[in-house]
């Protein structure tokens, strides 16, 4: 019952399209006027087949009666049993199509579109064999033995159907099933650290939804074939299913012809594909020498080397792209470039940031203000570089704590380096400041801060430790003590620093020597006393 209720579905799909597909041609010729009126038409039908089409006034006489007297001359033609054999003669008027030497209608230059390049000569010629073929029709659907070969092909063809129906269920289920043992082992070998990175179910539900896909377009494409051959095995409904015939024809050439016609545009794609590729590779062949020291640029150093790189692929990458826009299938329709006209306004609106950032990072790379690996005060963030990327730069203090700084922000503050002091090898410069009253001799501070410098583990002997008068205060003097750390990694110059300050406090508190400064003092203790 269902294949029964399919075909008669199909069926009326098929009446309705090949009667939306006979809409009349655009009439020229005398016999119409002005454009606003309405075209008038009359078909000549034989045995289901559209033969002809009467479009033109001739003599007085509108397209329906043409096709009433064409009728009748037919009638009569039949009556006689002749051989039905169709001709064409010119007259003055247009093109005769006679049947059995008798005339049975006259194609006019206004039955015809002229536009389109047609004659009358050529329709006539179609028109006959129109008519040759639905007669035979005719007088095939009132043979009894040919009804039954098409009744007995017709069951056969419904019996093929059925048992191709049922090969497509048995070929889902084979198929499902040994896809999912193959992505259950597959997909299980895929791991990371002991870690499954993949889920085998999720592949396995769209492999099944796949599957369905395929077996219900198999099922609508024998479905079609089925259908199309029982219309085009009885001599009423034959047109039909020559009509569904030539639309599956047509459909699967054109398919054909356009990936035909976007085969040499894809090849243009993967030649520029691979030219960028070559380029690519060999950039960075290039860069990584440079990056790790083999080869040296007077431009170019091992800090940008590796932004540079990037950039390049980037640059190529987009360059390749544009080149190979223009050759990709679709390219040229409305819909594609709307989505990504679409794309670039979005990009453009919501990527400022990006780029200000980006633009930004660019700045501190290859202005060299900062490197991996040096102590550096931003702002009031100070601490060790850890990394430096496009978007942002970190620093790790040494006391547990990992900032994050926007290149944007950091290119608009200041920025105190302190391991570029000139010394050879790695490390950093470490500073203390110290205010003391006038009443201590400098001499005596000094030597105080060599003192707890020299007592410092990880400050280094050479280059000395130095002291300089940094301010002279109205009521003390400020002291700055200088010193290089060998200290490498955050966590140990942190400890410099701290072991630093503990020993100018202990060798300050041995001398008596106060660090408060007089000024401090005096306001401290005229608080105290009120």
């Amino acid at each position: 019952m269902a294949i029964i209720r399919a075909f008669l579905a199909l069926a009326l799909l098929a009446v309705y399209s090949f009667s939306w597909a006979a809409e009349p041609e655009a009439a020229t010729g005398p016999a119409t006027t002005a454009a606003a009126q309405p075209a008038v038409r009359a078909d000549f039908t034989v045995a289901t087949r559209k033969v002809f089409v009467f479009r033109a006034i001739l003599a007085g006489h509108s397209p329906q009666d043409r096709l009433e007297a064409a009728q009748r001359r037919l009638d009569r033609a039949l009556v006689r049993k002749g051989p039905q054999r169709t001709t064409v003669s010119q007259i003055a008027q247009g093109s005769q199509v006679l049947l059995d030497g008798a005339p049975l209608f006259l194609v006019t230059p206004g039955d015809v579109n002229a536009l389109a390049g047609d004659t009358p000569h050529d329709v006539a010629q179609d028109s006959a064999q129109k008519l040759e073929r639905a007669l035979a029709a005719r007088r095939e659907a009132g043979d009894p033995r040919v009804l039954v070969e098409a009744v007995a092909l017709c069951l056969a063809a419904t019996l093929a159907y059925a048992f191709v129906l049922r090969v497509l269920v048995a070929l889902r289920s084979a198929v499902k099933s040994r896809f999912e043992r193959l992505l259950g082992v597959r997909l299980a070998r895929v791991s990371f650290r002991n870690v499954r990175l993949l889920d085998a179910q999720l592949y396995v539900s769209f492999l099944r939804q796949v599957t369905m896909a395929v077996v219900w377009g198999l099922r609508l494409l024998a479905t079609y074939i089925w259908i199309s051959f029982l219309l085009g095995e009885f001599a009423y409904t034959r047109s039909w299913g020559e009509w569904l015939k030539g639309y599956l024809v047509e459909l699967a050439v054109g398919i054909g012809q356009s990936m035909a016609a976007a085969i040499p545009g894809l090849l243009v794609v993967l030649v520029i594909a691979a030219l960028a590729r070559l380029v690519m590779l060999t950039a960075a062949s290039v860069f990584k020498r440079v990056e790790s020291g083999e080869l040296q640029v007077g431009w170019l150093d091992q800090d940008t080397a590796a932004p540079t790189r990037r950039l390049v692929n980037l640059v190529v990458g987009l360059f390749a792209l544009a080149m190979s826009y223009p050759y990709l299938p679709g390219s040229h329709t409305a819909a594609f470039q709307g989505v990504t006209v679409l794309a670039g306004l979005m990009v453009s609106i919501g990527a400022s940031s990006i780029v200000a950032q980006g633009a930004a990072g660019l700045i501190l790379m290859y202005t060299r203000s900062l490197r991996k690996g040096e102590y550096v005060r931003v702002g009031d963030k100070e601490g060790t570089v850890v990394d430096m990327g496009m978007f942002e730069t970190r620093l790790r203090t040494g006391s547990g704590e990992e900032v994050l700084m926007p290149n944007a922000w950091v290119l608009s503050n200041t920025t105190s380096n302190f391991s570029r002091d000139g010394v050879a090898g790695d490390g950093f410069v470490t500073e203390v400041k110290v205010t003391v009253g006038y009443d201590t001799p400098w001499r005596t501070v000094h030597a105080l801060l060599e003192q707890a410098a020299g007592a410092t583990r990880g400050i280094a002997l050479e280059p000395r430790p130095f002291i300089v008068q940094a301010a002279l205060s109205d009521f003390y003097i400020e002291y700055r003590l200088c010193a290089h750390a060998a200290a490498e990694g955050p966590r140990e110059r942190a400890e410099v620093r701290n072991h630093l300050h503990q020993n100018v406090l202990d060798v300050f508190d041995a001398a008596g020597v106060r660090l408060t400064s007089p000024h401090f003092h005096h306001v401290a203790l005229k608080e105290a006393r009120t």
